[in-house]
């Protein structure tokens, strides 16, 4: 009997073909950039390593742990929750399921911060800054990142979540910065705070069923759903936010189709100067209103 011939070795570049393939035949977009994700942290290497490496072989157990990747990722799981780590606004987020998954759209509400910050002129004062259903820190914690002098305050109903943030905190230096608060959205706080920020639930609940699975089901329900019509959280700020910003702004992040609907609500709570910012695909995100002239 002729001896069998031992397969060749995996090579990088076969691993991301196939995996590539696979994860399209599974409808996930962007295979190519997932699968090189991935493979990154089955090999332990950085993004560009991978590409300048195209013809390394696998070890059998880098092979293993990377089909468990990709085929994890083919039941849409995100690649963020796989790897329990989310780059925002240039910085690396720790997340978890107790957490929402930080987004590009997202960031338009730190973009949306800063802008009125430096309107104002506030760059080197000591400004107080609440996070709004907080959960991994991240919006809070690039904006302590991007102003010094100033000093955050996060809160949220979920303590997992709240961990998750302190380790954010942690990581990046800025525990100093920054003290948590356990509570339901508004309910536990007092201020005076100069900013109010939150991206709030806001997702209709006869909508959720309806969302990309990455999100109906890895994302926490908590952190979903905003009610009948998805503005239930802007409904009770509105009640409250003079008191806990009597002289300042407060930025809100919206669903895609929500922003004139929360800038009405908050006009008729007497806020000024209501102004709507797109995010990066052009669709009117965020909502930013002044308490007091």
């Amino acid at each position: 009997m002729p001896d069998e011939v031992a397969a060749p070795p995996l090579t990088v570049a076969e691993a991301l073909r196939r995996a590539t393939a696979e994860l399209r035949r599974a409808g996930i977009e962007g295979p190519g950039n997932d699968a090189r994700r991935l493979l990154s942290a089955a090999l332990g290497l950085s993004a560009a390593q991978v590409l300048a490496r195209s013809e390394r072989s696998l070890r059998p157990e880098e092979v293993t742990c990377f089909g468990h990747l990709i085929s994890r990722r083919s039941t849409r799981e995100p690649v963020s929750r796989i790897l329990g780590e989310r780059e925002f606004y240039g910085r690396t987020f720790g997340i978890s399921p107790a957490t929402l998954d930080p987004r590009p759209d997202s960031e338009t509400l730190i973009d949306a911060t800063l802008e009125l910050v430096a309107l104002e002129g506030w760059h080197a004062r000591g400004l107080r800054i609440l996070d709004v259903g907080t959960g991994s820190g991240s919006l809070l914690l690039t904006l302590l990142a991007e102003l010094p002098a100033a000093f955050g305050v996060g809160i949220d109903v979920s303590l997992a979540a709240l961990e998750t943030a302190r380790g954010n905190a942690l990581r990046l230096d800025l525990a100093g910065s920054v003290g948590w608060l356990a509570g339901d959205l508004v309910d536990a706080v007092r201020g005076p705070f100069d900013i109010l920020i939150s991206n709030p639930p806001y997702i209709p609940t006869s909508q959720i069923a309806q969302v990309e699975p990455e999100v109906r089901e890895h994302d926490p329900m908590l952190a979903l759903d905003g009610g009948p019509d998805g503005l239930s959280f802007f409904r009770r700020l509105g009640a409250r936010v003079e008191e806990i910003v009597p002289d300042g702004w407060i930025v809100l992040e919206t669903g895609y189709n929500q922003a004139d609907a929360v800038a009405t609500l908050l006009a008729s709570q007497g806020l000024r100067k209501i102004s709507v910012q797109p995010d990066v695909a052009g669709r009117r995100r965020c909502v930013a209103a002044r308490t007091r002239n």
